[in-house]
């Protein structure tokens, strides 16, 4: 009888140990499978933070320059000062990703990992249709249609509309941080509309997608002469300049 009790009471008491240890590993598989995610958005927040700190330093040495009152930083977080720095930024990462997505479908490189192949088609140019059946396939595809048609093209329309709402924060923030601007010099500020049409919000924009479109262009053309062991944005070591690349 004791025997039998022992043998009830290793499992109960075993269970919690178990639950334990596969809440860990779940966890530890958790941030295995997202470090690049967690750490590119870790790397974010530092620099948004840093961003912020500084801005509102900045802009209070700013106001002090034109005898104007300091502000919190609750108060900062709600300025156009605060939302263009921020906004702009934002506008040309995205504008540079929907461009890549979008021209990478039909342009090349030779022997850049960037680029799909020169000649042929390759796996991601195939028809989804074709996996329709497939159970493990995304719904969208299983399901067809208009669906499907937003879901084929839903990376390059998701950075499109992250573009698009930058850029109308940038537009906000300016015209608000313009128009305090005008204020101080006592003249009149601006709607969105009008700081748009001045050279100011133009040269902003143009400044930062010029950057990006470089950095781009570098990456792409670099990546068929160099190399970064273990990168997935490098082709092997060893591979000729020539080829594409795995």
């Amino acid at each position: 009888m004791d025997t039998l009790t022992r043998v009830r009471e290793v499992p109960a008491s075993a269970a919690p140990a178990r639950r334990a240890t596969s809440s860990g590993r779940t966890f530890r598989q958790f941030l295995h499978e997202n470090g690049l995610t967690l750490v590119l958005m870790g790397l974010f927040l530092i620099s948004w933070i840093g961003q912020t700190v500084t801005g509102w330093v900045e802009h209070n040495k700013d106001n002090a320059e034109h005898n104007q009152p300091q502000v919190t930083m609750t108060h900062y977080l709600a300025s156009g000062h605060f939302w263009q720095a921020t906004a702009e930024n934002w506008e040309s990462e995205f504008l540079q990703m929907a461009m890549f997505v979008l021209l990478t479908v039909c342009l090349r490189q030779k022997g850049s990992p960037e680029s799909k192949g020169i000649d042929g088609e390759e796996e991601v140019d195939a028809d989804p249709l074709e996996k329709r059946d497939d159970p493990r396939a995304p719904w969208p595809v299983r399901q067809g249609g208009a669906i499907l048609w937003v879901y084929s093209h839903s990376l390059s329309i998701a950075f499109a509309l992250l573009f698009i709402m930058s850029f109308v924060l940038h537009a906000w923030g300016g015209a608000v941080s313009y128009s305090e601007q005008q204020h101080v010099h006592g003249e009149h500020g601006a709607s969105v509309l009008q700081y748009m049409a001045t050279s100011r919000f133009w040269f902003e924009s143009f400044q930062n997608w010029q950057s990006e479109f470089l950095s781009l262009a570098a990456m792409v053309y670099l990546a068929v002469y160099l190399r970064e062991r273990g990168s997935a944005e490098s082709k092997p070591v060893a591979t000729p300049h020539d080829e594409q690349g795995a």
